[in-house]
């Protein structure tokens, strides 16, 4: 389905991608590190596997509340775990090409995931290192907080509200229109079609970057 009107020739200063499921796919790899971990602390596999997208470790290990456990150790292991299994990891269609073209202070990660983490699934996945990347380590609240985005666009130099957010997850997107971005949902990793009024984009063989002179970028379709 083409991406709708709204986002074509906006100029924007900046361009902010959310990692796990909008730029690269790794949601094999995140299932059974935290189906491994669900079984050991005795949580419902079926209905806890929806809720980690998006999300650091630690907010959804805290999340569940379970006594006696603790969520930094917990976490630590998960993010180790994610490391060592990187099998299926893959570039979502397009993105590593897409965000190669882009100018290099235009653009930037923000991610949930620890930023070890990030670099090796990037790897995997043959994604371009940005020069700003907001992990993990950089915020005190995660998604659906909308701080990660806010401060990748501080050190872009740029106003938030002159981005255009890249997103996939229901924590990421709601920190995106928090933040005051645009919003294009990213859907090729989605099961099923999201019912949304915000742009949506199947993959980024679909769209193409034009920058200006005066430092604007406008997504164009082809």
């Amino acid at each position: 389905m083409p991406v709708p009107t709204s986002v074509f020739n906006v100029p924007y200063r900046a361009f902010l991608f959310d990692m796990d499921g909008t730029i690269l796919t790794s949601i094999a790899a995140a299932e059974r590190v935290w189906t491994t971990w669900a079984l050991r602390h005795g949580v419902d596999v079926e209905t806890f596997l929806p809720t980690i997208h998006g999300a650091r470790a630690i907010d959804t290990i805290t999340r569940l509340g379970l006594p006696g456990v603790d969520a930094e150790a917990e976490a630590a292991w998960i993010t180790q775990a994610e490391i060592d299994d990187v099998e299926g990891v893959a570039e979502v269609p397009g993105a590593a090409a897409f965000l190669k073209s882009l100018p290099a202070h235009q653009w930037a990660i923000v991610t949930s995931a620890p930023r070890t983490l990030a670099l090796r699934r990037m790897a995997a996945a043959g994604i371009p290192e940005p020069d700003v990347m907001i992990t993990a380590e950089d915020v005190s609240l995660g998604k659906p907080d909308p701080s990660g985005y806010r401060l990748a666009a501080t050190r872009l130099g740029v106003d938030i509200t002159q981005c255009l957010v890249f997103e996939d997850a229901t924590v990421g997107i709601l920190a995106a229109q928090a933040s005051g971005a645009g919003l294009l949902i990213v859907t090729a990793t989605h099961d099923v079609p999201i019912e949304t009024d915000h742009a949506t984009l199947a993959d980024y063989d679909l769209v193409v970057a034009q920058a200006s002179a005066d430092n604007l970028i406008r997504l164009q379709p082809l």
